[in-house]
């Protein structure tokens, strides 16, 4: 991880080791490509390995920088895909995302519009509200699983919830290289696209700080001049 474990954080160059490498399709220009290596591929693998098969119902909770990509991801992938986000005016971009059901959860109950299609075999869950999550866990269907892939506080499960449908809490982290050359490629080939907000290296403290208010929408990528 440059900047964490590797030297090479908000550089133009560094030095990586080929096994943690991943190929970028020539159809993915740089800037499209690089939020796909973080929250595309944590997106996408969480997905493809969370058991949902095609035509069952797989619920993203937010419409954020995770969320807009959870979507798209679950809508190519061939399942019937329910965005859950904050207020009737996400509505027209879950759509446009590929949802095929908006539930506004400022103005419904989440749990009641998921089990009115038969219940979430996954939600997956890209928001940092641990209430939020705790909210819909009644909304998976016998056998569902809540993915739990941004962090948050702590989150109340009940046992009854669990027990009476098996139902399962998991968490899933973003994935291998190996991971991140599949995610381009699907990305690439279905049409998956980030929407970013670009600020070229030199501005890295205004894009970081921006990132950190809360006032970028989707995702913030950094460019170089080469």
């Amino acid at each position: 991880m440059t900047g964490v474990t590797y030297d090479g954080g908000y550089a133009d160059h560094m030095i990586a080791t080929t096994e943690a490498l991943a190929r970028i399709p020539q159809e993915l220009s740089a800037v499209e490509a690089a939020p796909l290596m973080c929250a595309g591929v944590t997106t996408f693998n969480a997905l493809r390995h969370s058991g949902v098969r095609p035509g069952e119902v797989a619920a993203v909770l937010g419409l954020g920088g995770l969320g807009h990509l959870g979507v798209q991801f679950a809508a190519e992938l061939g399942f019937n895909t329910v965005a859950i986000a904050r207020g009737a005016d996400k509505e027209p971009l879950a759509r446009q995302l590929g949802a095929r059901h908006y539930v506004d959860n400022a103005a419904e109950d989440p749990v009641a519009a998921l089990q009115k299609l038969g219940g979430a075999k996954v939600i997956l869950a890209t928001v940092t509200s641990a209430e939020a999550m705790n909210s819909v866990q009644e909304g998976l269907a016998t056998n569902g699983t809540l993915m739990v892939i941004e962090v948050t506080g702590p989150i109340e499960v009940s046992p009854v919830v669990l027990i009476r449908r098996r139902r399962s809490v998991k968490g899933w982290y973003s994935g291998t290289s190996i991971d991140s050359h599949d995610a381009l490629a699907f990305a690439a080939a279905s049409g998956v696209r980030s929407m970013n907000e670009v600020f070229p290296l030199e501005r890295a403290a205004d894009a970081y700080q921006h990132m950190e208010s809360g006032r970028a929408r989707f995702r913030v990528v950094l460019t170089t001049g080469n």
